[in-house]
């Protein structure tokens, strides 16, 4: 295992990497599964299926085949991806309530007087920095239950209020993000509430497998669309971890569909909260947990104790790990911003904008890294835009400012 490392950039090669496929691993993302999990956030009448863009003059530009960027910040009117797994996995631990199947039931059977005299009012709690937090909010309003989000030190005041508007009691700790899930955790204990946390530990396993499956449906309707449209295989995406969840759950999927010898996945990190990155680099691949304040402007990433199913899982099937400074993600934020010739804008934060600023910083300053991940003009490399500008004055702020701009 040998390391690079740049002033914006440190990745690192899986040794682990294995590619034989393990049909336990991946049996929770087979395409009969997610199909499923689709069809039942489909019955939410705010649904919406998010683009899949094709960033043609920036792939002619980085010289590789194809750009596709997923953009998230479309979905159900939230700015951000994460109300994918918050949805199914509150719809699915109300459908365990009723001793039914989550994929036999609506979101309009779930709201009715009957479901609510049946399962009583439940009370949802998470730790998130926003995004998540407002997907587990608004889910729960949806459904007609109640829930409580406590976000970590530092997190955005607009972002505060944006889950308050989602009709959720909120407050921002004075700990930083794993922490602040460790008092979640003892509130739902005393409270008998239920935890909803995207990240998993011992005896906390299956509303995080819940969430994973959840984010998968995002990688589905990628491939349906590439399918229709008769659009090149990908062979390569970047995708953000922040504990691992929606990571793991894409890839479990894109494994599942177009095999392990078919694409490679690089896994995108903050250098400021890098679990993943540091575990290969640094510690034989056993989780490598990072302390302390995460003072990125990636704040949705700043997580540092990866989930433990979603770690196994990235730890089997990902190629590379990089870890990003923040000027990457700024980068990124600039360039999908403001688009070349006949590309598409796309508005995305720094969470969702690290992936396309790392591959553009690849493609332009690092060319031996690019080559240890197989990039060449034959390369479609998909991205998946996470979130928009959730936080609309930092965005301003590097976008129209240049913060963070030394790269």
């Amino acid at each position: 295992m040998t390391k690079q490392t740049t002033s914006n950039v440190k990745a690192i090669k899986n040794s682990f990497f294995n590619p034989e496929f393990n049909e336990q691993d991946l049996s929770f993302f087979a395409n009969e599964e997610v199909e499923k999990i689709l069809n039942f956030q489909k019955t939410n009448e705010k649904f919406t299926e998010t683009p899949l863009i094709n960033l043609k003059a920036l792939s002619n530009h980085l010289n590789v085949n194809n750009i596709y960027v997923k953009d998230e910040s479309k979905r159900f009117g939230l700015n951000a991806f994460k109300v994918m797994g918050g949805v199914y996995a509150i719809g699915k631990y109300i459908a365990k309530k009723l001793g039914k199947k989550v994929e036999d039931l609506t979101f309009e059977q779930m709201q009715s007087e009957e479901t609510r005299e049946k399962i009583g009012e439940i009370t949802f709690i998470s730790a998130n920095d926003g995004n998540h937090g407002r997907g587990v909010a608004w889910a729960a309003r949806e459904l007609g239950q109640k829930s409580i989000i406590y976000m970590p030190k530092g997190s955005s005041l607009t972002r505060l209020e944006a889950i308050k508007n989602e009709g959720a009691q909120a407050k921002i700790t004075d700990v930083n993000y794993d922490e602040t899930i460790k008092i979640c955790d003892e509130l739902a204990k005393e409270n008998d509430w239920v935890m909803v946390q995207d990240t998993a530990w011992e005896g906390y396993d299956e509303i995080p497998l819940w969430i994973m499956q959840g984010y998968s449906s995002i990688a589905k309707e990628i491939v349906d669309e590439i399918s229709i449209k008769h659009l090149s295989t990908p062979t390569h995406v970047f995708l953000q971890a922040g504990v691992g969840s929606f990571a793991a759950g894409i890839t479990g999927y894109l494994m599942y569909y177009y095999g392990t010898d078919n694409i490679k996945v690089g896994i995108v990190e903050p250098d400021l909260a890098d679990p993943y990155y540091r575990s290969f680099a640094h510690n034989g691949g056993d989780i490598k947990p990072v302390t302390g304040d995460m003072n990125s402007i990636m704040a949705g990433l700043c997580c540092g104790e990866p989930n433990i199913r979603a770690f196994r899982m990235l730890k089997q099937y990902s190629h590379t790990f990089y870890s990003c400074s923040d000027s990457v993600a700024a980068l990124g934020m600039r360039v999908l911003g403001n688009p070349l010739r006949t590309d598409e804008k796309v508005i995305s934060g720094e969470s969702g904008a690290v992936p396309l600023g790392l591959l553009y910083h690849l493609c332009n300053q690092e060319e031996k890294l690019k080559q240890n991940f197989g990039l060449d003009e034959s390369s479609n490399v998909l991205i998946i835009n996470t979130e928009g500008d959730t936080d609309p004055q930092h965005y301003l702020d590097v976008v129209w400012k240049g913060k963070n701009s030394n790269i």
